[in-house]
């Protein structure tokens, strides 16, 4: 299990065969996901997974948000590089958080809480893309994020979108990892 950890990479679009990747690989990231904590076993983790032809509509909806932001900064190059964003990788996975509510409308968990069991599920799915052979990577901002971007999602407060993870096959060889010394970062109080 550690050497697929220690192997885990994160790599940028332009380093992605477009090769499809097959449904059953797809759904054990799934799973693995599934099996993240959560406290509360509130379980919030949300995806919608694109393939295929529904990456293009994906990209449509990157492409509108920025529409959206850009105002009088809009640039059709720009336009067209997010529309065509959605169909340079293979897979295409939206993260949504959807918290668990107590009856009166408030959190049952906090939304530190919940995030953060998204992400343990994030990093499983990573994790087994790995052991796959695939590299991948969360997205965090911009259009990523964007409300509208949530909205195509279906993700309606008080869900959020918390960006979207792609995967596939490196166009590359595979990265070496570097990380700086765990004693740097751990105290030990016995």
């Amino acid at each position: 299990m550690l050497d697929v950890i220690a192997r885990r990479r994160s790599l940028g679009l332009a380093r992605l065969k477009p090769d499809a990747i097959d449904r059953e690989i797809i759904e054990k990231m799934l799973e693995a996901a599934n099996w993240a904590p959560s406290n509360g076993d509130t379980e919030p983790w949300r995806f919608t997974v694109y393939t295929g032809d529904s990456r293009v509509k994906l990209g449509d909806a990157f492409a509108e948000a920025y529409r959206q932001d850009a105002g009088d900064d809009f640039k059709q190059i720009s336009f067209d590089s997010y529309r065509d964003r959605g169909t340079s990788a293979p897979l295409w996975i939206s993260i949504g958080m959807t918290p668990k509510v107590n009856d009166d409308g408030s959190l049952y968990m906090s939304e530190d809480e919940e995030i953060m069991a998204v992400a343990c599920a994030v990093q499983n799915l990573h994790l087994i893309a790995t052991a796959a052979g695939m590299v991948g990577m969360w997205h965090s901002k911009g259009v990523s994020c964007h409300p509208h971007v949530a909205d195509f999602v279906g993700l309606q407060a008080p869900s959020r979108l918390l960006g979207f993870f792609w995967a596939g096959y490196p166009t590359v060889a595979w990265p070496d990892g570097e990380r700086g010394p765990v004693s740097e970062k751990v105290i030990w109080a016995e």
